[in-house]
């Protein structure tokens, strides 16, 4: 079976085409493959596969063998994939997810995606959507961690979001980001971003489900320009720069909380072939 190696701001994907439905996906394939030592190594593999309602579907699965709702650089990086290789060779398409489908459009430099723009849907802010144990909405709400009282605000993008303003040093959020993303609060874990908030500059330091600190995370930077554009932080109507380990992103949130609009770069790195062994 033929793959290929792509990344979105170093957050980086196995992707298998499984036009025919046959591809694995139970755990131990997954996790073997995404392994940096003994496998090609990644943050998660993309399924590329056929969809009625749209020009193609993704499927999202993590590195540690669970599945995603949805996977902001990883969509981008589906986008190229479709394009460049001509399955859909069209710079406007959609793309079914299990988070809804997903239009898009791609920005094309000598007959390659060089950056794609995503609309990622209305954000999801009520707490039995997230899906998080409390009602109403949690904005600037506080948990408690070890002893230690956390603000955040919950927000879902097709998957679940927790975002933190509050100062923290940097080994407080090396010793919170996993233990928050199993919180009890969550019942389906949630991803955790770190904030700080600069003249409208949004840095982000993330901790994905199921995969762990990576350089980057397209719903999470999405769900933090939800949060910092409630808040008052940023404004809304306008691309906001969400600045992340491995480079920017630049999110547009609707004042009426309709749409989230994502827009970034795509990369593929090398392609290769698995062997079965």
């Amino acid at each position: 079976m033929r793959f290929w190696k792509y990344h979105g701001l170093g957050n980086d994907f196995i992707v298998l085409e499984n036009m025919d439905g046959r591809a694995r996906k139970d755990p131990d394939f997954v996790i073997g493959l995404c392994d940096r030592r003994f496998g090609i190594g990644a943050d998660g593999i993309l399924y590329v596969e056929r969809d009625d309602a749209a020009d193609a579907r993704m499927v999202v699965m993590n590195s540690d063998g669970s599945e995603a709702e949805m996977c902001g650089n990883g969509i981008r990086c589906v986008a190229k994939h479709l394009y460049d290789f001509g399955s859909v060779r069209k710079e406007s398409m959609s793309i079914n997810t299990l988070a809804g489908i997903k239009p898009i459009q791609c920005t094309v430099k000598d007959g390659l995606v060089t950056t794609v723009k995503v609309e990622m849907g209305a954000p999801r802010l009520d707490c039995s959507d997230v899906p998080m144990n409390c009602h109403g909405r949690f904005l600037e709400g506080e948990l408690e961690v070890d002893g230690v009282k956390v603000r955040g605000t919950a927000v879902s993008m097709g998957n679940p979001h927790f975002i933190i303003f509050q100062e923290l040093e940097d080994r407080e959020v090396l010793g919170l980001g996993p233990v928050l993303e199993r919180h009890p609060a969550f019942p389906r874990k949630t991803n955790v971003e770190f904030v700080k908030s600069k003249k409208g500059l949004l840095e982000v330091k993330v901790f994905e489900r199921g995969a762990g600190w990576t350089q980057a995370c397209g719903t999470g930077a999405c769900a933090t320009a939800v949060a910092a554009a409630l808040l008052g932080k940023v404004p809304f109507d306008q691309e906001v720069e969400v600045r992340l380990p491995g480079g920017s992103l630049w999110i547009t949130v609707a004042s009426d909380l309709g749409s989230v609009t994502m827009r970034g770069p795509a990369v593929r790195v090398f392609r290769g072939e698995l062997t079965g062994e």
